[in-house]
């Protein structure tokens, strides 16, 4: 959402639909070309350098893991796709199963 804010003020319909539809882009494997597409929006909106960074950022990270970022193959050899938000509640549910004192696991 902050790259979404270089754009659009925060919370406005305009900043959604600008997430969901490079989430979209990203879902059909087209990473490279949202981080591509984000920058050039950037650049020709004129953004300062300081106005641009969390695109930059954005952008550089999709760059980055974009060979973990094959959702658009993944349901197809059974594999799930999690967000972060569900990945973090698993790991809690799993640390508090775990954690309780004088249980024993076998």
């Amino acid at each position: 959402m902050t790259a979404a804010y270089c754009f659009y003020p925060p919370g406005t319909e305009q900043a959604e639909a600008w997430v969901a539809k490079r989430a979209l882009r990203i879902l059909q494997g087209k990473v490279s070309t949202v981080a591509g597409g984000m920058r050039r929006s950037a650049t020709l909106r004129g953004l300062s350098e300081e106005e641009r960074e969390a695109v930059d950022s954005c952008a550089n990270s999709l760059l980055k893991y974009q060979d973990m970022l094959r959702y658009d193959e993944y349901p197809a050899a059974g594999l799930p796709i999690a967000t972060g938000v569900i990945e973090g509640a698993c790991r809690h549910l799993v640390n508090d199963r775990m954690d309780i004192t004088g249980v024993r696991w076998g």
